[in-house]
């Protein structure tokens, strides 16, 4: 990746209209979420957890150090991570502030598990995480015993003094958030007697999976759109190898590049598809997507399929609200897509993504915008005008130091008439290292994605 620290980043394309066809095949990082989670539940088991396919960016990796702040040994020999876990309430305090650098998941996940134990801890970031809100972590938490201070506006630095004796937590999640239901479940699992977790919409539940695979006791019940998910406290987690599946996520950028450059075809390999996380999946399709899912398989307890993309004409839909949570990282380069789809594309319920590394509806909006695609806000929702043809571009991308912005920035680069300038790629690696030399490898005879 080329410097950015003093000039902008251009996504740049050979002649008009688009970019040569993209003909390949490629396997997609490892799931983030997961990667995050087998970290830490490898750290809280007792014996030797192996893990294969865990994503080695910066965020991944800040959760690596930090389990190694507190006690466990992790070890990485090329592409397998090995973690010697301490056991539940095993974990030791730790000398230092635990920097989760940009990951609010990382953040907030780990918040649960130092909630729970009676020492004193301090969780910080970068200037991007510690803007982003902590009381919906900070709140509940706090009813286990745990004392938790933040800033006044209730973002981090956040000073825990974790409980001496957790109790079992009972809560309703108000709005839709996997972070914050894992957090309370990673809090529970240090708690004696039976923690219960109640959310509206159902969310990602690589944490209830993942529990289940360490050896942990947990039972999930259907309440409408909702789910009850209880967890009995203290349970002996087990050392259990990983196979962590490629990021959806991160697949959905290189699937939108191929949707939209004319003559285009990638399988996508090993791409999770945990259908809490493919809502995107799903829209792609009704409007048009030639997307065939191969060779279905579970992985980890997780589903795992290769994706194959093809060059398609997409058409506008209504995206409904209550897909929300299983697509809340992928409306960035959704709206991507829908700037070349023919027709009004309404994507309903989007309040989340204000409080995301960005304020996600704001800045997508305005990638667009300065691109020549017109967009209205309304509320929530945010809707994009496409005429089945190419945008201008042209414009700036601000990304505001999130890696999803960088990201569908430069693959919007890629369908527009003229180049479009991102102002900052360096977030990238945060989720998808090495994104632009990828991207770059795809498009054989093209200039380069990202020029100085």
């Amino acid at each position: 990746m080329h410097d950015t620290t003093s000039r902008p980043m251009r996504s740049a394309r050979p002649a008009a209209p688009l970019a040569t066809a993209i003909d390949s095949s490629l396997a997609i990082p490892g799931d983030k979420s997961i990667s995050h989670r087998a970290l830490m539940f490898g750290a809280l088991a007792v014996g030797e957890t192996t893990i294969t396919g865990l994503l080695q960016g910066e965020d991944v990796l800040r959760t690596a150090a930090a389990m190694r702040a507190l006690g466990a040994d992790i070890r990485q020999e090329g592409a397998v991570w090995t973690v010697a876990g301490r056991g539940i309430g095993g974990l030791i305090e730790p000398q230092d502030v635990l920097d989760m650098g940009n990951s609010g998941t990382a953040a907030r996940l780990l918040s649960g598990i130092l909630a729970s134990h009676p020492f004193f801890s301090v969780i910080t970031g970068d200037a991007s995480l510690r803007s982003r809100p902590m009381r919906r972590v900070s709140q509940p938490l706090a009813a286990c015993g745990a004392r938790i201070t933040t800033r006044a506006n209730g973002s981090l630095p956040m000073a825990i003094e974790g409980a001496r004796e957790a109790l079992p937590l009972d809560y309703d999640v108000p709005v839709p958030s996997a972070q914050v239901k894992s957090a309370v479940l990673l809090c529970g699992l240090n708690a004696a007697g039976m923690t219960r977790v109640f959310e509206r919409e159902a969310t990602r539940d690589h944490s209830e999976n993942m529990l289940r695979h360490f050896g942990a006791e947990v039972t999930v019940k259907e309440i409408g759109h909702g789910r009850e998910i209880l967890l009995r406290g203290q349970p002996e987690l087990r050392a259990a190898d990983v196979i962590v599946p490629g990021d959806p996520s991160s697949a959905a950028f290189p699937m939108v590049a191929a949707l939209l450059v004319p003559g285009s075809r990638v399988l996508l390999r090993g791409v999770g598809l945990n259908p809490l996380r493919t809502g995107l999946f799903t829209t792609l399709r009704e409007m048009g997507a030639a997307l065939t899912i191969l060779d279905g398989r579970t992985e980890g307890g997780e589903p795992v399929g290769d994706i194959l993309v093809e060059h398609t004409a997409l058409r506008a839909v209504d995206v409904p609200p209550e897909r929300a949570p299983s697509m809340i990282d992928e409306y960035p380069i959704l709206a991507v897509a829908a700037a070349s789809a023919r027709g009004i594309t309404r994507m309903r319920g989007l309040k989340e993504l204000r409080a995301k590394e960005s304020d996600r509806l704001a800045a997508t909006a305005a990638m667009l915008t300065a691109n020549g695609v017109k967009v209205d806000i309304d509320g929530d929702d945010l809707c994009v005008y496409g005429n089945g043809n190419p945008p201008p571009g042209g414009g700036l991308v601000v990304t505001h130091m999130d890696h999803r912005l960088a990201m569908s920035g430069l693959v919007l680069g890629l369908s527009t008439l003229d180049p479009v300038t991102i102002d900052d790629v360096t977030f990238v690696d945060t989720s998808f290292p090495g994104f632009t030399g990828l991207m770059n490898g795809l498009i054989d005879g093209a200039e380069a994605l990202v020029a100085a």
